[in-house]
């Protein structure tokens, strides 16, 4: 097992290019069990989920070709219909099986992923979508089950206690592009991770308009073909970056990344004295030495994404002041506020929301990751920290971040892997 240490004080400088979309590329790979066609997908981020999807591909009988950044995925006979449990418990992505399965075959035995450290999320979305088409739905020893002589379109109310679900609206999505007739999915997730996937299946002949709206019309087709696809850049990668360069006041630009997906924390950003020029696909972050202090709620897309709450967190930990930080989507995630704390932040949390008092300077510590975006908060804190800070348990980063560690040595951090 391998650990990441960082020499912290050190400013940032140069440009760093953004690896495609992890939540993009997971259902676009799932939506190809739906035709028996070629699909090649480009821009496919090699990371422990995504590689973790290859395998789960092959093990329902398709027969895939990756190679830097480039997958390609061939039938070769009939798909199965169980996603074992060893594969899908690892990633709860692969939960969006389900649904191409069930449009493909009308039949699914998916394993249920269960919950982890940043609080249970429920199926329950993606099994009221699914009943609403026809499917019935039942478990048995771990597994979700499901079958369908045939599936019919609906109309489908998606909204959920925290809002709309963007794994439960890709299910239902896959499954109703071969339903019969017109399904209509209300309070749909709008993010442009399923945008991406809308796309991806008008590609392969289906009839889906609305995708990235509350709104989905989906009429469904008999079959599906094969289509080639280029995933959309990571946008939680790109608001990572700049985060980074934010708290080590830094100026850096960030190539292939679309700043229209990032509204919620450049507005942020904006508001405490942050500047950004941009093109179509370059962030240029313009940092001022002295940045305010500022509180945030996250709400799904377009709001504050959930995903950037821990790494935000730990800009706010050095900004002189006081922000609270609530999370909406995850109130449960915030453990790394224990592991911010031991570096000399001065966080405490209460209910849905994180009180950060403002330091001086964080110090170097040995810290625990505990899932992969608080895993991003860490690498920032070790980058502002002085002294030297050692991270434990960073597979929780290659889940999620491709090379990163050779992105930042490239933009002038003091970073190094070593063994445990």
């Amino acid at each position: 097992m391998d650990k990441l240490v960082i020499e912290g004080g050190r400013r940032l400088s140069g440009e760093v290019r953004i690896s495609g979309a992890k939540n993009s590329a997971l259902p676009i790979m799932a939506a190809t069990l739906l035709t028996d066609q070629p699909c090649t997908i480009h821009n496919v981020p090699k990371l422990r989920d995504t590689l973790t999807m290859i395998k789960l591909l092959e093990s329902l009988g398709k027969v895939t070709r990756y190679e830097k950044g480039k997958l390609v995925v061939l039938g070769k006979g009939p798909i199965k219909d169980t996603a074992p449990y060893d594969l899908v418990s690892t990633m709860r992505g692969s939960f969006c099986v389900l649904g191409p399965l069930l449009g493909k075959l009308r039949r699914a035995r998916v394993s249920l992923p269960g919950g982890c450290v940043i609080g249970i999320r429920p199926v329950d979305l993606h099994v009221k979508g699914l009943k609403a088409l026809g499917a019935e739905m039942t478990t048995d020893a771990g597994y979700i089950v499901a079958k369908a002589k045939r599936l019919r379109g609906a109309r489908i109310y998606l909204g959920g206690v925290f809002g709309s679900s963007v794994l439960a609206t890709a299910n239902v999505m896959m499954a109703a592009v071969l339903a019969n007739g017109e399904t209509i999915i209300e309070s749909a997730a709008c993010e442009p991770e399923i945008e991406d996937l809308g796309n991806f299946l008008v590609r392969m002949g289906a009839h889906v308009i609305g995708h990235g709206t509350p709104r989905i019309i989906i009429r469904g087709v008999k079959e599906l073909l094969g289509a080639d696809h280029s995933i959309i850049a990571d946008r939680i990668e790109a608001g990572t970056f700049i985060l980074m360069s934010v708290a080590t006041r830094s100026d850096l630009t960030i190539r292939d990344a679309y700043h229209g997906h990032l509204l919620s924390l450049i507005d942020v950003l904006e508001s405490i004295g942050v500047r950004f020029e941009y093109t179509d696909d370059v962030i240029r972050v313009i940092n001022r030495r002295t940045i305010t202090p500022a509180s945030i709620n996250t709400y799904p897309y377009p709001g504050f994404p959930t995903d950037l709450q821990a790494q935000f967190m730990a800009l706010m930990a050095t900004t002189p002041g006081v922000s609270v930080i609530t999370d909406r989507v995850y109130p449960d995630r915030f453990m790394h506020i224990a592991e911010l704390d031991r570096m000399g932040a001065n966080i405490r949390r209460e209910g849905l929301h994180a009180i950060v008092q403002g330091v001086k300077t964080l110090h170097g510590a040995p810290v625990m990751a505990s899932d992969l975006r608080a895993s991003a908060a860490l690498v920032i804190a070790g980058l502002t920290a002085k002294g030297l800070t050692e991270i434990h348990r960073i597979y929780h980063l290659e889940r999620g971040y491709e090379d990163l560690e050779k992105k930042l040595l490239n933009i002038g951090a003091k970073i190094s892997r070593k063994k445990v």
